[in-house]
């Protein structure tokens, strides 16, 4: 390709053919305010923030979708430029509620920095006025304010596109025109899953998390044994929520943040996750062995779960019915650790730290109650985490290490690798080659299933059985595969399935995501699982004296009952 030589704001550049004259800013560290602009998804060019002047043009030019051309001019500063940017934020303004002090997304809300970038310290020229909508909390997920919504179309691309649920649609006319599901439909009437990337993507606070920290302080008031899980990417994530750099791992220091907020106990969810590839990888050898549904699907990521019951139903059967690691730990807590500990599970209160929206809804579907409660009481998202963190006046850098409580504090490399896509199928590879061929596998490392491509697979022999698997992340990809399955073309024994991109890496509940820092948190989470001392799941201690103690074996009946369950028929919602 190619280069093209230009000039922005007097200092000469060359770039790619192709390249943007926000791209080729860029590269000058030339910094020019965006609002609609999102640099993992299309350009949209709706917002106009990002308006230059060009040589040749009469009309101000939006920088994130005009090309550069050889010998072009670029002013990304003039009066006029300013002028016109200001005059853009007035009219948004003017049209959006000021509430920045009670908005969740202060201090990270994307159009509150460009009115502290384009200097905006006078009052609206415009007349204020607010559209009054009402705010929907339906969602055990997502609080949805229409009034604070840009139309900017992110939410529009990740939910139709990159999700392909298409819960949302813009209404309106002209002054009225808002994102909205349809028909006048709040959240929980819709097909959503309950993923959240329609919040990743959210520059204001239009689309935010449902917050469930009051309920913890209202445990700890009434008295409650706190127990709280950490799933294997928080580690790798809390800490950059809490201003570090992407990658950062924090484990040590996130057991003492989480003793230091109250928690009697704090345990590793790299334990369950082994645990999962115990039921799982078994239940996986059972349908070879005995004709069982195949390709078998994992069945961890909840947002996957109700994608497959909503627009796949009568293809559930090929579900794992194993629990999600956050739901088994439950189980598990309220069970096997309160009898242990002689604890009543009612005054037991089960806390979850996750990458995820969707655990939110998983804790409250009416199947997950097998000790006799519901197994877990509250899912929090890793921000809610980092939230109670600073409110508690805990300074998170400072903080010492402290290891995971016992019985359930010792998670394998196995364990850690399902934050990232393909870590699921990877930590089942390790477990099922050495439980079918007796033999030390030479490598651990599956690379064939690493990575972030959206269609991953391999062939294992596993003692002559040659087993073909797939690995998939975001629903569009698995709704891809899914058109395979009923088709009879997914020739696959195993398939995993991601509904968010990274995995859970990407998840909705972790800090703002883009493909960079995905790339990064996925190499730390790599990193981890190399340094750790165990890193077969079934060469974890802890739950094989769990087997031994109480459950028995894997797929046993007292397994089957805490560590299993049942799938729905949700396509109705459809027709609503």
């Amino acid at each position: 390709m190619a280069n093209v030589k230009l000039t922005i704001d007097s200092i000469a550049v060359e770039v790619p053919e192709g390249t943007t004259i926000l791209q080729a800013a860029k590269s000058l560290n030339i910094n020019i305010p965006t609002l609609c602009y999102h640099e993992d998804q299309k350009v949209k060019a709706n917002c106009r923030i990002c308006v230059v002047e060009v040589n040749g043009q009469k009309l101000l030019q939006t920088a994130c979708s005009f090309p550069v051309a050889d010998g072009m001019t670029v002013v990304t500063n003039s009066p006029r430029v300013i002028r016109a940017r200001r005059n853009t934020l007035e009219l948004i303004l003017a049209h959006h509620p000021l509430d920045c002090l009670t908005c969740q997304k202060n201090n990270s809300c994307e159009l509150q920095n460009i009115a502290k970038e384009l200097n905006m310290s006078k009052p609206v020229r415009y007349e204020v006025a607010s559209r009054n909508l009402p705010i929907d909390s339906s969602s055990p997920s997502i609080v949805h304010d229409p009034n604070k919504c840009i139309v900017c179309g992110r939410c529009l691309e990740v939910c139709n596109e990159v999700q392909t649920v298409g819960v949302l649609a813009k209404e309106g006319r002209s002054f009225d025109v808002v994102v909205n599901p349809p028909y006048g439909k709040v959240f929980a009437d819709t097909a959503c899953v309950n993923c959240g990337q329609c919040m990743q993507v959210c520059p204001v606070g239009a689309l935010t998390i449902h917050d469930d920290t009051t309920d913890i302080y209202m445990a700890q008031e009434a008295g409650k044994t706190l127990a709280v899980q950490v799933a294997p990417s928080v580690r790798t994530t809390i800490a950059e929520a809490l201003g570090e750099e992407p990658g950062t791992v924090s484990t040590g220091r996130l057991v003492t943040a989480l003793k230091r907020l109250g928690f009697h106990y704090v345990f590793d969810t790299d334990f369950s996750a082994d645990l999962t590839i115990m039921e799982e990888g078994n239940e996986l050898l059972h349908r070879l062995n005995t004709g069982g549904v195949l390709p078998m699907i994992t069945s961890c990521c909840p947002a996957w779960v109700k994608f497959c019951e909503t627009f796949y139903p009568q293809y559930v059967k090929h579900l794992s019915s194993a629990k999600s690691p956050q739901q088994m730990f439950g189980a598990v807590i309220k069970t096997f650790f309160a009898e242990r500990n002689q604890i009543d599970p009612q005054s037991l209160f089960s806390v979850s730290v996750m990458p995820c929206t969707a655990k939110k809804y998983e804790c409250k579907r009416y199947e997950m109650n097998d000790s006799g409660y519901q197994d877990v009481d509250v899912a929090l998202t890793v921000q809610e985490l980092a939230w109670m963190i600073r409110t508690a006046g805990i300074d998170f850098k400072t903080l010492p290490e402290t290891p995971f409580d016992s019985p359930f504090g010792l998670g394998s490399g196995a364990g850690e690798i399902f934050a990232a896509t393909g870590g699921v199928m990877e930590a089942a590879l390790r477990t099922v080659y050495e439980v079918v061929t007796g033999q030390t596998l030479e490598s651990l490392d599956f690379h064939a299933v690493r990575g972030v491509e959206g269609l991953k697979e391999a062939e294992v022999n596993l003692a002559g059985t040659i087993v073909k698997v797939a690995v998939v992340h975001t629903l569009s990809q698995a709704r891809a595969i899914m058109e395979r399955v009923a088709a009879g073309t997914a020739d696959y024994h195993f398939i995993e399935v991601m509904a968010c991109p990274g995995g859970c890496i990407g998840g909705a509940g972790n800090p703002i995501r883009s493909w960079k820092k995905v790339l990064r948190r996925t190499a730390s989470v790599y990193d981890v699982d190399r340094k750790l001392p165990v890193r077969k799941s079934h060469e974890n201690k802890e739950v094989r004296v769990l087997y031994q103690d109480y459950l028995g074996a894997p797929l046993s009946e007292k397994s089957e009952h805490l560590l299993h369950t049942k799938y729905i028929n949700r396509q109705d919602i459809l027709r609503l």
